[in-house]
C-alpha cells in the first residue's frame, strides 16, 4: 500500500513540475525537500503505524505501555524486510526489469550493505519514537490525537530528511566534493544519534509506568 501511494505521489510531482517547469523553478528544492517528508517519510511512518491501530491495540495482550514501543518496532523491522527485498528485486530478479533497471553484484551489495542497516535502523527508531507517544497518548485521553499527530509527523520529518541526507551524501560522492559529504554524514549520524537517545530514554521511561488496562488502549 504505501509503495503504491508513494509511486503515484511521485508520478503525479513529475507531471505537475513538468507542466509548471517555469513557474516552479524557484520552488523546486521546496518541493523536493517536501516531496522526500509528506511523499516517503509520512506515507511510510503512517502506514506502519495503521497497522499497528489496526491489528494490535485491541489484542488483549497489549496491557502494557512498553508494548505500544515494542509492537511498532517489530513492525518497523517487517516493513523495512519487505522494502530491502523490493530494492533488490532488480537483481534477484533481473528478467522482470528492463537492462538500465537491473543491479550488478558490487551495485546489489552496496544496496544490501546501505539498506540492511542503515535504513532498517531508521525504520526501527523512528517507529519506536510513535510508539512512545502512542504509549503516552494512553495517559492523556484529551490530548490522545494531539500527541499521536505529534509523533508521526516528527518521525516523518527526520525520515524525510534521513532520505535527503543520502541523497545529498551520494551526489557529494559522485562530485568528489568532501564538504558535501561530511556535512551530510554528519546529517545521518545525528539524526539516527537523536532518535536513538529519545527511543532510549522512551523505553526506560515506559518501563516504570504501570500496566494499563484493555479498555484505554483503543485509540478511537
Amino acid at each position: 500500500m504505501a509503495a503504491a501511494i508513494e509511486i503515484g505521489i511521485d508520478f503525479g510531482n513529475k507531471i505537475f513540475n513538468r507542466i509548471f517547469t517555469i513557474e516552479l523553478e524557484n520552488l523546486s528544492f521546496l518541493f523536493f525537500i517536501l516531496g522526500h517528508i509528506v511523499a516517503i517519510g509520512l506515507v511510510e511512518e503512517l502506514t506502519k503505524f495503521i497497522i499497528v491501530r489496526q491489528k494490535v491495540l485491541n489484542d488483549k495482550e497489549f496491557d502494557e505501555p512498553l508494548d505500544a514501543m515494542l509492537y511498532m518496532i517489530i513492525t518497523a523491522l517487517g516493513f523495512a524486510a519487505l522494502e530491502n527485498l523490493l530494492y533488490l528485486s532488480p537483481f534477484l530478479l533481473p528478467s522482470w526489469f528492463p537492462e538500465e533497471a537491473k543491479l550488478s553484484l558490487r551495485e546489489a551489495a552496496l544496496v544490501t550493505g546501505f539498506r540492511f542497516v542503515g535504513a532498517t535502523f531508521l525504520h526501527a527508531l523512528a517507529s519506536g519514537l510513535i510508539g512512545y507517544f502512542l504509549a503516552y497518548s494512553m495517559f492523556f485521553p484529551k490530548r490522545k490525537r494531539l500527541l499521536l499527530v505529534i509523533g508521526i509527523i516528527t518521525a516523518s520529518i527526520l525520515h524525510g530528511l534521513f532520505n535527503i541526507s543520502i541523497i545529498g551524501l551520494s551526489a557529494g560522492a559522485q562530485n568528489q566534493n568532501p564538504a558535501l559529504v561530511i556535512i551530510f554524514v554528519v546529517s545521518l549520524i545525528t539524526i539516527l544519534s537523536s532518535l536513538a537517545i529519545f527511543v532510549s530514554f522512551g523505553f526506560n521511561k515506559l518501563k516504570k509506568l504501570k500496566s494499563i488496562c484493555q479498555q484505554t488502549s483503543s485509540t478511537d
